[in-house]
């Protein structure tokens, strides 16, 4: 087989492929084999009809054309082996020349990584952010366990914002009433404007029994964007009470005994956190940091694959959030044009630092080890919820391991990477990364220790609850560490 490239742009080239016809001769056979099953000639069994007559009756033009196709994926997968390239997607292929029994030539334009090598990364310096925990961060921390353990009583008066109430809405359209707009029983926060605008406005000042009808643009449903007349219902009001920031809360929401030990567990958690938030943006700033010092042209198809993915990834989470599109643009004040740019630009950036990790993993000559691997199927399969055994088969049957595999190389790559970059904090203090994950690892084996013994101490206190209530329990976090992991996803949105 001889093969040739040609490089039709620094990211696709065009491989000519001229085989000689006798390497088609297994094809052959199995052609003749497959069709010899699906013909049905008098006097031959299935399977049994010889090759003339499949020549004769079939014709020797469909048999040549089915070995062709059963030839040529491994026939290109040996052209893209010899040329030592690294392919992305899938291959333009066209046949042009099929002489019975003397020549087969095809060719096959395909995208490719661009040839580069990644320049010397030593000296990279990157800037994080401080790893502080301030006192406004534990008490906002211990302010949501506190709302996680309120008590709402009734109340003999009108709602106020902050009061919860439960309430009954029915929507209309031209006196018609809008079935998927209408609800009962709902309990609303009045104030939090999570709702229809103009539902707060409304509730404010009613008392139970009372109701009021207003105007507003419905948000969900069939009949999403149009206005409608609402009619709010106002069944009860609640007050909502706070317990008291004192020891007995401390022993109520957690397994220390005074306010003092909280705080100091919650300050320690926080600190765990922003120092993984640390870590995480070293490696991004790490990696940014060596894409500044590599300039590559990049497949265009790759790159809008890539931002289709992307699209339709935001598409489903929105989905799941009952949002739309527009919405979710006038929520962070972008236009259409300013998120097709920003999404272009992430894409860009991400099949870049695919090539210079790829391209990186060569140069340093790593590989994956299996243990490797079962570790990555071990951390995926505790965040997705699953057994590792049940992820590893669905793994191998879809043939996702390549795409694991090429995932841990990165990573390692990356990791290499932060190795030799100088981290420093804003305050100038130089990180040791390594030093942190050790201290940080230390830690996850203690924090696992204590929950082990919390979850011990609540078994034995659940003598009186359902096995329902006992199993949600299990799966849950300490109410403190949920609070604390409410704080830390605030303080990145900040």
């Amino acid at each position: 087989m001889k093969t040739d490239v040609e490089e039709l742009t620094p990211t696709r080239v065009k491989l000519t492929v001229e085989v000689p016809f006798d390497e088609l001769k297994p094809n052959l056979d199995k052609a003749y084999k497959e069709i010899s099953q699906q013909v049905r000639i008098k006097g031959f069994r299935p399977g049994k009809v010889p090759a003339p007559l499949i020549d004769k009756y079939v014709g020797r033009g469909a048999v040549l054309q089915e070995a062709v196709n059963d030839a040529l994926p491994e026939l290109y997968g040996r052209a893209v082996e010899e040329s030592e390239i690294f392919v992305l997607g899938q291959p333009d292929v066209e046949v042009t020349e099929l002489e019975d029994g003397t020549q087969f030539a095809f060719t096959a334009e395909v995208d490719i990584r661009p040839k580069f090598e990644v320049p010397d990364y030593d000296g990279l310096e990157v800037v994080v952010e401080d790893a502080e925990v301030t006192d406004e961060q534990v008490e906002e921390t211990i302010g949501n366990l506190r709302e996680r353990f309120a008590s709402l009583t009734g109340a003999e008066r009108a709602a106020e914002e902050g009061d919860f109430a439960t309430i009954d809405l029915v929507a209309r359209i031209d006196g018609e009433e809008i079935e998927d707009a209408s609800t009962t029983g709902y309990s609303y926060e009045v104030g939090s404007n999570s709702a229809i605008e103009g539902l707060d406005e409304a509730i404010i000042g009613l008392a139970a029994g009372e109701d009021k009808t207003f105007t507003g643009t419905l948000v969900g449903g069939e009949r999403a964007g149009e206005e409608a007349e609402i009619t709010v219902t106002v069944q009860s009001v609640k007050v909502k009470n706070l317990p008291d920031l004192d020891d007995e809360f401390a022993q109520l929401a957690s397994e220390f005994d005074t306010i003092e030990e909280l705080r100091e567990d919650v300050r320690v958690r926080l600190g765990r956190q922003v120092k993984l938030q640390q870590l995480s943006e070293a490696r991004d700033k790490a990696l940014e940091a060596l894409l500044e010092k590599v300039d590559i042209p990049l497949p265009e198809k790759v790159v809008e694959e890539e931002i289709s993915r992307r699209n339709q990834q935001l598409e489903q989470q929105l989905q799941m959030a009952g949002m739309s599109k527009d919405d979710y643009l006038e929520e962070e004040e972008k236009t259409a044009e300013e998120f097709d740019a920003e999404v272009a630009d992430a894409a860009r950036l991400a099949v870049k630092g695919g090539f210079v990790l790829d391209q990186l993993a060569v140069q340093e000559e790593l590989g994956v080890e299996n243990e490797e691997l079962s570790e990555y199927v071990v951390s995926q399969a505790m965040q997705m919820g699953v057994q590792p055994q049940q992820l590893a088969e669905y793994l191998t049957q879809n043939n996702q391991l390549p795409a694991i595999v090429s995932e841990v190389l990165r990573s390692k790559a990356l990791n290499l990477v932060v190795e030799h970059v100088t981290v420093k904090d804003e305050s100038g203090n130089e990180i040791d990364v390594d030093a942190v994950q050790r201290e940080l690892n230390g830690e996850t084996v203690q924090a696992e220790d204590a929950e082990t013994e919390v979850e011990t101490e609540a078994e034995a206190g659940a003598q009186d609850e359902t096995p329902e209530e006992t199993a949600e329990a299990a799966a849950e976090e300490t109410p403190a560490a949920e609070a604390a992991d409410e704080q830390d996803a605030k303080s990145k949105d900040a």
